[in-house]
């Protein structure tokens, strides 16, 4: 016999036989004599053809008869949660990406047009509202309409039916649960009945409706009528007209066959589907025939409106990945991958950034302006707020995403490996400011200083020690000086210049594992997540870092030593209305006054030091730190101020060691080499210019002078005036002066 259901979802050919010994009691059960095959038949919904029909109006005792004998009595059906997108939004709270297993939003009724209701109930179960978890006389007419043109055209299955197949369909885990939810067998439709029975004592028929209009599947990767109302029509589910309403009705029954966005063919489908629609609503009374005209007169109108794209298609595509990774891999949002990850992409969650888009438009300007997208190096800056850590820019000057065409990146080169990055670039002298608050620590004062030569090399291996105490003094390796010049150079002045040698010295003496202890307090990790190389080479920045880190770590200074972790989520809206907030998870990492003094050394960097040529932010205190790293592999500035801190890193991905910053153009313009104060200081400024105006000014904390002032144990030798009154030729700016022997 042929079985036909709901509309021709499933059909399927079965060989008539006669019950064995070996049938099912269910199977005998329907067999046992004609009346009762009926009903069972009307009660699962199967349409069995050849049979002679009994008068409709016995249908019911029928059934009834068939329920008792068959164990049909309402089972409550265990509905998860639907799969909903995730919206997230910027600080503003504007959207800016989102998250989905499944295409859908999930909306009340009365956020739905009433002629999508009547269209769907019409096509559907145009006695929905009359009848209870099935409809006899709904079944024998389509049973009937199906014997009379030979195929099928109308479906058995109520409303109520269909939602209960979604949701076991729905609900099931693994490939072969799908199948047994869809399987054509009188077990699984007369499983179905007791659950719709459930479903109809549980809920009112409006409730019904709401929850069978957000399950159902309308083809081109639209769940449920809102989705499918955007996805092929640009409208919300409440804006549907009436010829698009009956298109989505009629695309419900066969949506793979009528899926618009496969093709014409497709869409001739969907159109004939429609029609269909208007003219069962126009037979029911529920429009006129004019009207029913007038909407077949009409074209498809499929317009086809894009998926929402996760972080490629982003309006802040870096920060959406860091988003995406904080999420999937941070146990606070769930004790499993698994949990987090449906938690993301099927939750319907609402999450609250801080991206500040003014901000993050500021830091993409300034990209733009010195790195094109066509260039081989890349540019990525950072921006973090001082005292709370909210990321509130991530940018870089090439377009996230794979295509190789458009020079795109497809990792996060902005963020460290758990929030989609990869290696990092070598920050460079950057480090030198966590030897510099390390010396701060110990009691430095910011006049004291020390004579750092034209080189340094270390004079035993236990010069240095790494934090596991072991010797690790190269003294096979001489470091020199890429800017600044040798001499007596005080923590001022060794800063300002940045020289190497003056700070593979403080770095001897305050001991390397101290500095990597102070860069740990301030949130410093590589890149890559592996453990950092404590080489002593450290100060000179040999760890591969990303902008994200490096410009928070310098957002503590600013906050005067109050560290705080990287923070890009303030709220999370569950799908139920339940909001949950988080808030910066912060602590002391430095001494407040020690913060201040290498805000006061590190703002001389500005007027006196490498970032002279570029200048200062005008009317407002800054302070930071130029990195250039060895035969500029790659070059940075770092910077902050009491309001705002920034890191700027800029590279080659293809392997910043071979393809080094030399002899190269970028941004149009061509450089001998690129130092942390050609591109990425004048980037950190410009950015800082624009995204701090109208917030007003916050001063640093003057310098504690009586704690860090003077030159302690270190003051610079005694020099005496020279008979000829010139220089003393050390470049330092001493005037006519010499040192006395």
């Amino acid at each position: 016999m042929t079985i036909f259901d709901e509309g021709g979802r499933d059909q399927a050919d079965e060989t008539r036989r006669t019950p064995g010994r070996d049938a099912s009691p269910v199977h005998r059960a329907l067999h046992s004599n004609l009346g009762r095959l009926i009903a069972a038949a009307l009660a699962a919904g199967v349409l069995v053809a050849g049979l002679a029909l009994p008068a409709v109006g016995g249908a019911g005792a029928i059934v009834v008869g068939a329920s008792d004998e068959l164990n049909i009595k309402p089972v409550d059906l265990v509905e998860p949660p639907l799969a909903e997108k995730s919206t997230v939004l910027d600080a503003r709270g504007r959207p800016m990406a989102q998250f989905y297993e499944e295409y859908r939003e999930v909306v009340p009724l009365a956020k739905v047009a009433g002629v999508m209701k009547q269209a769907i109930i019409a096509i559907e179960d145009f006695r929905f509202y009359e009848h209870g978890a099935i409809d006899p006389e709904g079944t024998l007419r389509a049973l009937a309409s199906n014997l009379k043109s030979g195929g099928v055209s109308q479906g058995g299955s109520s409303i109520t039916q269909q939602y209960v197949k979604q949701v076991l369909l729905n609900s099931a885990a693994t490939e072969q649960g799908k199948e047994k939810a869809l399987e054509t067998s009188y077990a699984r439709k007369l499983n179905e009945l007791r659950f719709a029975m459930g479903v109809e004592q549980k809920y009112t028929k409006d409730e019904i409706l709401e929850k069978y209009l957000n399950i159902a599947y309308f083809g081109a990767s639209a769940n449920g009528v809102e989705a499918a109302a955007k996805r092929f029509f640009g409208v919300p589910a409440a804006e549907l007209t009436l010829a698009q309403a009956a298109t989505l009705a009629g695309a419900v029954q066969d949506p793979n066959r009528t899926d618009p966005n496969l093709g014409k063919k497709y869409r001739q489908r969907l159109l004939e589907r429609r029609n269909v629609v208007l003219n069962r609503m126009a037979e029911l009374g529920k429009i006129t025939p004019q009207q029913a005209a007038e909407a077949k007169a009409t074209k498809l109108g499929y317009k086809g409106t894009p998926l929402p794209g996760e972080c490629a298609t982003a309006r802040y595509p870096y920060f959406c990945s860091y988003v995406r990774n904080e999420i999937l891999s941070n146990p606070a949002f769930g004790k499993s991958a698994k949990a987090r990850r449906n938690l993301l992409y099927r939750g319907g969650l609402t999450i609250k950034t801080t991206i500040e888009p003014r901000m993050q438009a500021a830091a993409e300007r300034a990209i733009r302006k010195r790195v094109f997208a066509s260039d081989a190096p890349v540019a990525a800056e950072a921006l973090v707020q001082p005292g709370t850590g909210a990321i509130r820019a991530m940018a870089a000057s090439r377009d996230f995403g794979v295509s190789k065409r458009r020079n795109q990146m497809s990792y996060n080169i902005v963020a460290d490996s758990a929030h989609g990055g990869l290696g990092g670039f070598q920050a460079g002298s950057t480090f030198k400011t966590f030897t510099l608050v390390t010396a701060l620590k110990k009691g430095w004062k910011v006049n004291q200083g020390l004579t750092a030569g034209a080189g340094f090399r270390a004079s035993g291996y236990a010069d240095f020690k790494n934090c596991k105490g072991q010797p690790i003094g190269d003294i096979n390796h001489t470091v020199t000086n890429d800017e600044g010049s040798p001499g007596f150079k005080t923590l001022q002045t060794g800063t300002w210049g940045s020289v190497n040698t003056f700070f593979m010295e403080l770095e001897r003496r305050v001991g390397l594992c101290d500095v990597v202890q102070t860069a740990k307090s301030l949130g410093i990790h590589r890149a890559d997540g592996k453990p950092l190389v404590e080489f002593e080479t450290f100060t000179l920045g040999t760890n591969e870092m990303d902008p994200v880190t490096v410009a928070n770590a310098y957002a503590a200074l600013g906050a005067r030593g109050k560290y705080c972790a990287p923070m890009a989520i303030t709220q999370i809206t569950d799908r139920n209305g339940v909001v949950t907030r988080y808030r910066p998870q912060c602590r002391q990492a430095v001494d407040p006054a020690v913060a201040d003094a290498a805000a006061h050394v590190l703002s001389g960097v500005f007027t006196k030091g490498t970032m002279r040529p570029v200048g200062g932010l005008p009317g407002r205190d800054a302070a930071g730190k130029t990195g250039t790293t060895d035969d500029q592999a790659s070059a940075w500035f770092a910077g902050f101020t009491p309001d705002l801190a920034g890191a700027v890193s800029i590279g080659d991905p293809r392997g910043a060691i071979a393809h080094k910053l030399n002899n190269i153009v970028i941004g149009g313009q061509r450089y001998g080499s690129v130092f942390g104060a050609s591109i990425p200081g004048p980037i950190w400024r410009d950015t800082m210019i624009a995204a701090l105006r109208g917030v007003p000014a916050t001063e640093f904390e003057p310098l504690d002078t009586e704690r860090f002032g003077g030159c302690g144990g270190g003051c610079a030798p005694v020099k005496k005036p020279r008979p000829d009154g010139g220089g003393d030729g050390a470049g330092n700016g001493d005037g006519n002066i010499v040192v006395v022997p």
